[in-house]
């Protein structure tokens, strides 16, 4: 495994997971769609605010607790979902939600996970699911009770995916889903030999070939086949009718997540929404698709008591501050994380959360505030001119 005791901030994984992960893997973590706009917007936004600090408060005893769902975390972080966490990683889910448990934070499943979540569940129980509805509803509703039998309290419907994303970076480099076997793979393979040995290798001498396990109520299709073809299902007929039989159907706390409109939030909020994540989907999906930043503020304003959350672009604490001055009640990281525990396993995990959350207490003290609660839109200012070299992903 890599040095991640060198790491001093979440980006520091990054080039570490470059030179470990096979190209088609590293490039499907670290890739956008068509143009990567939304991803570059997404720093570009998180650096257009400047703090506004206080000086000589006592801080010497800082609170960054935070309550969600009548839940106590330690921070205002959490880890974001992300699909195939197993493939970068050995069993990673489960490496992620035990990390998150361990330092206190929520760590919200995916969906498009290889690893089946009845055993995610039993071993991390505080863990969130997030679900990518399947076509049909007599599917929703199935995959819904299986959630619910595992155990999970905290459902996470994504709601930016009716259609597949031009993901043109997944191309160029050789990936795909199911990953079809080729000389360009097998040579993949061959020049990353620790990945093929830790991660790929070992998860099939130890659990057999992955398969896709939670789209469905059922197993879904081989993470590699020369054949089979996974089933995405035609979500492009989904509407909030189908969220509104969900919230019938589903007794634990419902989160909606890919929200970036005032609209779309007040519909969320109408349907029995128990909380809120605004995300353009880390710039995966939409190329082009605003900030969650930007909008943040206006959907924070008419979302009363449900809280807000927010994903897409985070990197440092500052980040986490910013979203919180503006009206968010906890932050989700993904990509960095992706990159840590895939170098480093349960250590890469750990030294990453690590990092961030130190960087959120340390932040605090420096801007003069001692409780997450006491953080507010006046600790910023708008500011504009930045150049574009400083505003890269």
């Amino acid at each position: 495994m890599a040095r991640t005791d060198q790491a001093l901030c979440l980006d520091d994984f990054e080039a570490m997971a470059q030179r470990y992960l096979p190209r088609p893997i590293f490039e499907y973590i670290r890739g956008g769609v068509e143009t990567n706009a939304s991803v570059n917007d997404n720093r570009r936004a998180f650096q257009e605010y400047a703090f506004v600090p206080r000086a000589l408060v006592n801080v010497s005893a800082i609170d960054t607790s935070v309550s969600l769902f009548g839940q106590q975390y330690r921070s205002p972080l959490g880890i974001a979902p992300m699909g195939l966490s197993a493939l970068s990683s050995y069993r990673g889910d489960l490496v992620l939600a035990r990390a998150a448990g361990h330092a206190g934070i929520p760590m919200i499943m995916s969906g498009s996970s290889l690893i089946r979540l009845e055993e995610v569940a039993s071993t991390a129980p505080q863990t969130w699911f997030q679900a990518y509805l399947p076509g049909d509803s007599e599917e929703i509703a199935k995959l819904v009770d299986r959630v619910a039998r595992a155990g999970f309290g905290t459902l996470v419907i994504t709601v930016d995916t009716p259609v597949a994303a031009n993901r043109e970076n997944n191309i160029r480099a050789g990936f795909s889903t199911p990953l079809r076997p080729s000389l360009r793979l097998l040579l993949d393979g061959l020049t990353h030999p620790r990945w093929v040995c830790n991660t790929f290798l070992r998860t099939c001498i130890q659990h057999g070939m992955p398969h896709f396990e939670n789209n469905y109520a059922t197993r879904g299709a081989p993470i590699l086949s020369k054949n089979v073809l996974r089933d995405y299902s035609d979500r492009g007929h989904i509407s909030w009718d189908h969220l509104r039989a969900i919230r019938k159907q589903w007794q634990g706390t419902l989160v909606i997540k890919g929200i970036l409109s005032r609209p779309d939030a007040a519909t969320a909020i109408e349907m029995g929404a128990d909380g809120i994540i605004v995300s353009n989907h880390g710039g995966r999906q939409l190329d082009g698709s605003i900030s969650p930043l930007r909008v943040l503020s206006e959907i924070v304003d008419i979302a009363g008591a449900v809280p807000v959350m927010l994903d897409s672009g985070v990197r440092r604490g500052t980040d986490v501050l910013k979203a919180l001055a503006l009206g968010a009640r906890c932050v989700f990281v993904g990509r960095p994380f992706a990159y840590a525990t895939a170098v480093g396993g349960q250590n890469g995990t750990d030294k990453a959360i690590h990092l961030i959350t130190s960087e959120i207490s340390r932040d605090l003290g420096l801007l003069g505030v001692t409780r997450i609660q006491d953080l507010s839109a006046g600790h910023l200012r708008r500011i504009s001119g930045i150049p574009a070299d400083m505003c890269s992903a």
